[in-house]
């Protein structure tokens, strides 16, 4: 179970050559297990492990590949860190196999919705977060359009709800996503992270993905390496308006960020304000 009695923070871990941020910097077990460490002592909550990058354009990676770059990583963590171990795929094949190496948590950008996903989720019986996204990776930045972003995001996700429900897989165990940056503009983004507290109707706690993202880019005209400031102040503003769970490159200034949020409004961060 995860504790979300305060907001939680989730470190990302990417172990694959092409992610738009990381890329080839943690490919190695060493390399990966080093990082986790110095994520778990900065104050992360989850280890979030990837193996196949989801940005634009990325090339898909077979089952046995994603599986040979996150089960050694996934063991060597759970091994040595006392920290729910959270799986960032959309394979049902890859979710049996991290959970049975120790992940505790499956993070879905396609919402359980790849073939035998809803099954994979609801038997292994972990939490398991439900992701918006307009489109797919490959193509989805090529015309984003809503109606409304934030109604449009809350369809999807109650009915993603549903299904997950219907398979058998608990309230207790869903989280939702909205999906920044994942078929949508930067006004999409803007306008879905004002909009953000109109999520929590669905009852469910939200996780946020801001890091590093191009919206930040865009709206500020900064390249990767210079989006720490941008992120943090991002990740607050989430978590002001609702998430319970950030996930970020950048844990220890974004816990400090949040600690201090804490400690202003102690009834908001426990979820009783």
């Amino acid at each position: 179970m995860l504790d979300l009695s305060r907001p939680a923070v989730m470190g990302i871990l990417n172990v694959t050559p092409d992610s738009f941020s990381d890329g080839g910097v943690f490919l190695s077990r060493d390399g990966a297990l080093a990082q986790a460490l110095r994520m778990a002592g900065e104050g992360a909550d989850i280890i979030d492990i990837g193996g196949e990058s989801t940005r634009p354009g990325a090339r898909p990676v077979s089952v046995q590949e994603e599986i040979d770059r996150v089960i050694p990583v996934i063991e060597a963590v759970h091994e040595r860190i006392p920290l729910p171990i959270s799986i960032d795929t959309t394979k049902p094949e890859v979710m049996r196999a991290a959970v049975d190496a120790g992940a505790g948590l499956i993070n879905d950008v396609l919402a359980l919705r790849a073939e035998g996903a809803l099954m994979a989720a609801a038997a292994l019986n972990v939490p398991v977060c439900l992701m918006h996204m307009q489109g797919e990776p490959r193509t989805m930045q090529d015309d984003p359009r809503y109606d409304d972003v934030v109604a449009d995001v809350a369809g999807f996700l109650r009915e993603r709800l549903r299904a997950a429900r219907a398979a058998g897989i608990p309230s207790r165990n869903l989280v939702i996503d909205p999906g920044f940056g994942f078929g949508k503009t930067l006004e999409h983004n803007l306008e879905l992270l004002r909009g953000l507290g109109k999520l929590r109707e669905l009852d469910v706690p939200m996780l946020a993905g801001l890091s590093r993202k191009s919206m930040i880019g865009k709206a500020l005209g900064l390249p990767v390496e210079r989006r720490l400031q941008a992120s943090v102040a991002l990740a607050v503003m989430a978590v002001q308006n609702g998430a319970r769970i950030v996930r970020v490159h950048d844990v220890g200034p974004t816990v400090e960020a949040l600690r201090m949020w804490q400690a202003v409004y102690p009834g908001v961060a426990s979820g009783q304000g």
